[in-house]
């Protein structure tokens, strides 16, 4: 087991943050993984490294997550269970996905990271999220070195959200994860207005014209994390109740929304960023993305602290301008 000292995880976020690990191991299967563990209980995971911001340097154990490999398990002539290791990255998953006709996750293209944290997340995009096609996980608990299987009940998915960041948080290491996808009659989900729109002059749309129109929707507005640093979208679109979105419409008629419920209206973050005047502003090495403000960049050199700062300031404006709180979205370490 080769543990390595004083490690840049620079490379290892897509934030690009320069933080150091004290101790740092990759980990390629299950045994050494279990291996580790019976040494080390007290660790930090990483895995694709897309949905987090370094604050600080990790005292902690780093494992560098690094298992690799897909299992085809047909169900019937409709599906198929589809298993892939943790280490998997999760936009080229969905491209082998789409080759071999397997439909179900085409419209979560793009989202960058691994497999192994798409379920504590529940990723989504236009219209789909994990949760629709996930089957069941395999984990590893760190305290015991025991496997568990949890299926779609037990991962509890909300809004970007699961049991594991919750009451699981830090209990366990996600190994593969199982999805069970279609091989015909594929039913997908064409109904956000930019897919629409770019979809228009096909009749009846592939599963990769399917991918290929998001992938091209996504270039448009967000930067390329090997290009600038960034971890997507920081923070949650907030759901406000109807009567605080009527007050905020009287006054920006042009506010986008979608309908929650009868009492619930979901706004988007990017949006409310962009009215409080953030939008393409650059604060020293970090700042808000001329084309997306939901997302934060660091141009080069930004710390963690300072990505955080400018965070806690865009929330403060938000609260103050709209009387909406933002939920950061990315794991803040």
């Amino acid at each position: 087991m080769n543990i390595q000292q004083n490690i840049s995880l620079k490379k290892y976020n897509t934030f690009g943050i320069n933080a150091n690990a004290k101790r740092f191991i990759e980990i390629n299967s299950v045994p050494e993984l279990k291996e580790i563990l019976e040494q080390e209980k007290d660790v930090f995971l990483i895995g694709g490294g897309s949905n987090m911001l370094l604050t600080s340097d990790i005292e902690k154990l780093v494992i560098h997550l690094n298992l690799k490999g897909i299992i085809i398990n047909d169900l019937n002539n409709d599906n198929v269970l589809v298993t892939a290791e943790a280490g998997e990255n999760w936009h080229d998953f969905v491209i082998w996905c789409i080759s071999q006709n397997y439909g179900g996750i085409e419209n979560l293209s793009l989202i960058p990271g691994n497999v192994g944290t798409s379920p504590i997340q529940n990723i989504g995009a236009y219209g789909v999220e994990i949760k629709d096609t996930f089957h069941q996980l395999e984990a590893i608990e760190i305290a015991t070195g025991n496997k568990s299987v949890f299926n779609k009940d037990d991962c509890n998915f909300g809004y970007r959200n699961s049991v594991f960041k919750n009451e699981l948080k830090g209990k366990y290491i996600i190994t593969n994860v199982t999805f069970k996808l279609t091989k015909k009659n594929h039913k997908t989900n064409i109904s956000y207005g930019a897919i629409k729109e770019v979809l228009k002059n096909i009749k009846k749309p592939t599963l990769k014209d399917i991918s290929d129109a998001i992938i091209a929707i996504r270039q448009s507005k967000l930067p390329d994390p090997e290009e600038i640093g960034n971890s997507g979208s920081f923070f949650k679109n907030p759901v406000i109740d109807i009567d605080l979105f009527k007050k905020i419409q009287k006054k920006y008629s042009n506010i986008p929304n979608y309908v929650i419920s009868s009492t619930e209206i979901k706004v988007p973050a990017g949006w409310l960023i962009e009215q409080c005047g953030f939008k393409g502003k650059r604060f020293g090495e970090t700042g808000v993305h001329e084309k997306q403000a939901l997302v934060l960049v660091n141009y080069g050199n930004a710390t963690g602290k300072e990505v955080f700062k400018l965070a806690k300031k865009i929330q403060q404006t938000v609260l103050e301008k709209f009387a909406i709180p933002l939920e950061i979205e990315v794991n803040v370490i």
